[in-house]
């Protein structure tokens, strides 16, 4: 690989931009497609699919292989609760780097969540402790508790996270969606919030719920462009 282009690839994944690398078989060439610059791009429904699917190989045609670098997803879950211990887990499981975020110390314990990093501060200050929210970040709000998941929201919403969800009823929601209006955030913005959480499968327990969460999650990584 170029110089510069190992220079501009390692400036793209400092900052957890998405970048692949497209190399002509022949040898004749080598270019690199920033994320943003992907829709534009010759190849841009099949670069689309490989930021997708986070996987390399060759392009349709054969003749040029396609590098695939995606910054690792995280999930950011607000909340220490019982949906929480089943959740965090099974998200590692599937290669997400999980947090979890709660003030309620009686909650927030390493016992209840070992190995799991764990913050027991205010959403505010839990998140300015953390790398940035970005477009490579799911967040799960489910303390139940405004005081809370709210804070926690708005930041995600406006970070564009790739996934915001929410515990709580639609009437629950109905009060939110005002709440965070007041906050400043628009139509579009609180129209991406996922709420109730989880996928529609009938859970109850919180292993179920936990389960309908991260398969949510899951979908939207890799069902559309994060």
């Amino acid at each position: 690989m170029r110089l510069d282009l190992l220079q501009a690839l390692n400036a793209e994944r400092a900052a957890r931009r998405a970048a692949i690398l497209v190399t002509a078989l022949d040898g004749s060439a080598q270019r690199l497609v920033r994320e943003a610059g992907i829709g534009v791009d010759p190849l841009a429904g099949e670069l689309a699919a490989r930021l997708r699917s986070g996987k390399s190989g060759l392009a349709e045609g054969g003749d040029v292989f396609l590098t695939v670098h995606v910054p690792p997803p995280r999930l950011v879950v607000i909340g220490a609760v019982h949906i929480s211990q089943a959740l965090a887990p099974m998200a590692a499981l599937t290669d997400l780097d999980v947090t979890i975020i709660d003030p309620r110390t009686a909650f927030a314990t390493p016992e209840r969540f070992p190995d799991v990093p764990l913050l027991a501060q205010w959403p505010e200050e839990a998140l300015a402790a953390l790398p940035p929210l970005d477009r490579y970040t799911a967040v799960a709000a489910l303390t139940h508790d405004p005081k809370i998941d709210d804070p926690a929201l708005v930041a995600a919403l406006r970070a564009e996270c790739f996934y915001v969800g929410a515990l709580g009823s639609r009437k629950t929601h109905a009060k939110r969606v005002e709440r965070l209006a007041q906050a400043g955030l628009d139509e579009a913005a609180i129209g991406r919030l996922r709420a109730p959480i989880g996928l529609d499968i009938g859970a109850v327990s919180p292993a179920e719920i936990a389960v309908s969460v991260l398969a949510e999650i899951i979908a939207a990584l890799r069902k559309a462009a994060p």
